[in-house]
Formats: structure tokens, sequence, C-alpha cells
């Protein structure tokens, strides 16, 4: 069984109350359900929450969530509390809360890995096509291998292209910007939430960084499509626009 946890949070610094904004008539939680719900990718779907408010408003319009602890440290920790009441699933997919554009070809991206035995972890990436993207620090960069395995993640651009200038290395179709969409084998989800942070994961505040310190592999997927999260107030009036609001 394949199993989708949405992790949804209230507190947000630049958007309070994120997943219960409006989104053309649906809030944006509602939105990302929806369209899990609709990829026909996963059997299953709930959001894991730490709000009351937001539970009753998922479960208002019919979808399933259940309440988890106010103090788990990241998004990761949170959805394996939430799998571990559903017990008979194979593998969970970490869908962010605040992606309402997700597309059912990147929710398929990450699953099919796992028909290879060897696949614990699988995440997405997409090609950088803009320089601002590719020198931002908020814009999570991840190198593969040739067997599509995650290399590193940076926030600095990877791979330095020694050859060229900064200013030509986007023209070489090099780099790829990290999705936060995770799949997991069950077991797998729970044995990284005993892992203790490490160095590398302090030093460039990403998490998976842990993951492959201690030596788990994780398979990149390729998408052409970038995603739209909605961080900001500016990501919040794009959205709208898209949905006619």
């Amino acid at each position: 069984m394949v199993l989708a946890v949405i992790p949804a949070r209230y507190a947000s610094t630049r958007l309070p109350g994120k997943p219960l904004l409006d989104l053309g008539g649906e809030s944006l939680v509602q939105r990302v359900y929806g369209a899990v719900r609709g990829a026909g990718v996963v059997d299953e779907v709930v959001v894991a929450t730490d709000d009351e408010r937001i539970l009753q408003h998922v479960r208002g319009f019919g979808g399933a969530a259940v309440m988890t602890s106010a103090d788990h440290p990241s998004g990761t920790d949170r959805v394996a509390e939430a799998a571990r009441a559903y017990p008979t699933a194979d593998l969970v997919v970490n869908v962010q809360g605040d992606e309402p554009f997700l597309l059912p070809e990147q929710l398929a991206a990450v699953v099919a890995p796992f028909s290879d035995d060897a696949v614990d972890i699988a995440t997405l990436a997409t090609p950088i096509r803009d320089e601002h993207a590719l020198l931002s620090p908020n814009v999570v960069k991840v190198v593969r291998g040739t067997a599509g395995q995650a290399l590193y993640f940076s926030r600095h651009a990877i791979p330095y292209l020694h050859d060229l200038p900064v200013g030509r290395w986007i023209d070489e179709g090099n780099h790829l910007q990290h999705i936060g969409l995770y799949a997991f084998r069950a077991p797998v989800l729970q044995l990284l939430t005993r892992l203790s942070p490490g160095e590398l994961e302090r030093q460039e505040s990403l998490e998976q960084l842990r993951w492959l310190a201690t030596g788990h592999r994780i398979h990149v997927a390729l998408t052409d499509r970038p995603s739209l999260g909605i961080d900001t107030p500016a990501d919040l009036a794009e959205a709208l626009r898209r949905f006619g609001g």
C-alpha cells in the first residue's frame, strides 16, 4: 500500500495559517489534498497536523487527518508519526503541504523507482533554467550519479564548472534544483527519524545530508516541470492568479 502524508502546520513566519489560506474557493491544504488524491498514484492520503483548526478543516471537506506532536523538528518526523497509524503501508510519500500544483507524473516519478529492491528513498529534481535560482542559497541543488543516485545536496551552485565563468554556467544545463517531494520504504522512514543530526546537515541546513552521511542511498528522479511552492506573499499572489482568485 502506498500512503501519501501531507504535513501541515499552522505556524508560518511569512504566511501565518498558510494551510487554511483561500485559493480560489478552496484552502491550500485542500488543493494539495485534491491534487494527490486525483493523481491516482497512491492508495491513501492523510494530512498530519499539530493544529486542531487544520484537523477539523480537513475532516470537514471529507479528507483524512491525524494529530501529531507539536515538537517535531522536521516534516519528516511528522510524516513518520502519521505513518505509524497505517501499519499496512509499504511506501510513504511525503508531500509538501504548500505544493498545490503537484502533477500526477511527479508523484509517479518518485514511486516508480521502488520497483528496484535496492531503492529505499526517492526524491525529485528539475533542471535549473535561470541564473537567479542557480545562485540563490534558497534553491537547493543536487548532483546525481550515473545510476540516478544523489551524490550531494547543497545550497551552493554545484557542480562547479571550472572551465567556464559563472555567468555562462546556466547555458550548460548541468544544474539540478531539488524538489522536496520524497518517498520512503516505510521501515526506512522510521529508521531515519532515529538518526542524529550530522555536521554536513548543520552546515547546509539540509536534512537529507544526514541520510547521505549515514550511508542511505537516495534515488533522484527527474521532471521537466518545476514546482511552485507557496512560501511568500508573492507566491500566494501567483497561485491566486493561476486559480483565478
